[in-house]
């Protein structure tokens, strides 16, 4: 159990593409919030760089909150 904890917790903390982020956040997204897009991961990038410290590398545990709160501002 532990074991299965801390690989999920490398695999969230892990810096991977714009690409796999997007393919990630779309699967294990809740149902009803708004789906990732290359044009939206793109827009929220150039609207936040403050939060891209690893040039184009994207991190789910960094990135997915983020990402869900700025969806909610944009829907509102």
């Amino acid at each position: 159990m532990m074991k299965t904890l801390s690989k999920k917790l490398d695999e969230a903390e892990k810096q991977i593409s714009s690409f796999d982020f997007m393919e990630s956040y779309n699967k294990n997204i809740p149902a009803g919030f708004p789906h990732a897009t290359e044009a939206l991961l793109k827009k929220f990038k150039e609207e936040n760089p403050v939060f891209f410290t690893h040039g184009d590398l994207w991190s789910l545990d960094e990135h997915r909150k983020k990402m869900v709160d700025w969806f909610q501002r944009l829907n509102h």
